[in-house]
């Protein structure tokens, strides 16, 4: 299959998709546990996107002193809890990641 028939294969079915929820709208009401569980789809797919960077190193689980990135999440998450600032969180994840690679 050429690259050409993949793009335009996934570009109609990311239309389809999209599509469907406007389509749909009003007719079709989902069931109560799944709207409850919606607010929780961001978080982890954040999750999921940002754990294996933070945690794998060569792609083996390392969460010792060798792993800068790690204790730089650390950081961040707790930056996050205590300040709830987007751009404090990330500025200090930054700088403790550049600090932690000095050393």
């Amino acid at each position: 299959m050429s690259l050409t028939a993949v793009i335009v294969i996934t570009g109609l079915l990311t239309f389809a998709i999209r599509l469907s929820f406007i389509a749909l709208e009003g007719r079709y009401q989902p069931p109560g546990w799944f709207v409850q569980l919606l607010p929780f789809v961001p978080i982890a797919a954040l999750t999921a996107l940002v754990a294996p960077e933070l945690l794998l190193v060569g792609g083996r689980l390392s969460v010792g002193a060798d792993n800068p990135r790690f204790w730089a999440g650390v950081v961040a998450v707790v930056v996050a809890a205590w300040r709830r600032s987007v751009l404090l969180t990330i500025g200090c994840g930054f700088a403790a990641l550049w600090l932690m690679r000095l050393l």
